[in-house]
């Protein structure tokens, strides 16, 4: 007997490769665990391939397995970006654009660009989302985002990306700190002081360009603490808990107890580029990105 894929094939796989138990995802499919053993036999009967590796132990993703999960992934995210779109079109909505971007980025570049955006483009609704780089980046290749803002360097091939604005570097001091002004001297001065940096988990390149910073000035930073979240980084500053390095724009939108004196004579910068997967079928996300490249080769 032959069979072929369908619909429901796929949707049992990806819950068997999200669990790794028969017994919970046939739970969550409400059908028998024989039933779905046979589902999954019939798939690798009809692509003659294993799946997962099983033993009495666990259940794993086999290597054939790990590659058909990323496109069932994809596969359905498309279809429940389609039943979206179609949902907006029966209701006479405007088209959704998808929106990531750094808390460095909102207080101005963000809302610059979708008041802009909205005037050129008034029936694209935004939905505008704050997350760190390396969620942006999954999402992103996911086509669960149409655009991030990000401080990225190494971007995976399938993403584009254009640079959309450079900033200086700004050091962050408790708004009490003796230091008024700073310059080389007073910056080598610093060596004994705590640093709080941004965590390099989420953006090792960018860690080491702030490292960069105060190895040019001598020293190698003792960096006692370090956070994704720089509302974090401005509170322990605030209470005395170190000293931090932040973009300059950084210092708009909060109001807190920390003073910024930027760094105008060191050559580092931070650059914020707008990515995108070359291969998103969203109908307006084209002449969105042609839109932002000029305004941002404008500006």
């Amino acid at each position: 007997m032959s069979y072929q894929i369908e619909l429901r094939h796929l949707k049992y796989f990806q819950v068997l490769s999200n669990e790794l138990n028969f017994r919970k995802a046939s739970e969550k499919l409400f059908i028998s665990q024989p039933g779905l053993s046979r589902q999954i036999k019939q798939m690798e009967e009809i692509y003659n391939v294993t799946l997962f590796n099983r033993n009495k132990k666990k259940v794993e993703l086999s290597e054939a397995g790990l590659y058909l999960k990323k496109e069932v992934d994809f596969i359905f995210n498309h279809l429940n970006n389609i039943k979206e779109q179609l949902e907006n079109i029966n209701q006479g909505r405007q088209a959704e654009l998808r929106i990531g971007f750094l808390g460095s980025a909102a207080e101005k570049i963000i809302p610059e660009c979708v008041v802009k955006l909205n005037q050129v483009y008034p029936d694209i609704r935004t939905l505008l989302q704050e997350m760190p780089n390396k969620l942006q980046l999954k999402l992103v290749e996911e086509s669960q985002l149409d655009i991030g803002f990000v401080r990225l360097q190494n971007i995976p091939e399938g993403i584009s990306k254009h640079l959309i604005h450079q900033d200086t570097f700004s050091l962050v001091l408790p708004k009490n700190h003796p230091i008024q002004n700073i310059d080389n001297d007073t910056f080598k001065s610093l060596y004994k002081e705590p640093f709080i940096f941004f965590s390099s988990d989420d953006n090792p390149h960018y860690f080491d360009l702030i490292m960069s910073i105060c190895e040019d000035h001598g020293f190698r930073p003792k960096v006692f603490h370090k956070s994704i979240n720089a509302l974090t980084i401005y509170k322990l500053v605030e209470e005395g808990l170190g000293l931090a390095i932040l973009p300059t724009s950084l210092q708009y939108g909060y109001n807190l107890n920390v003073k910024f004196l930027e760094l105008k004579y060191i050559t580092q910068k931070t650059d914020l580029y707008m990515i995108w997967k070359e291969s998103n079928r969203s109908p307006i996300l084209k002449n969105v990105i042609h839109w932002l490249i000029q305004k941002s080769d404008l500006d």
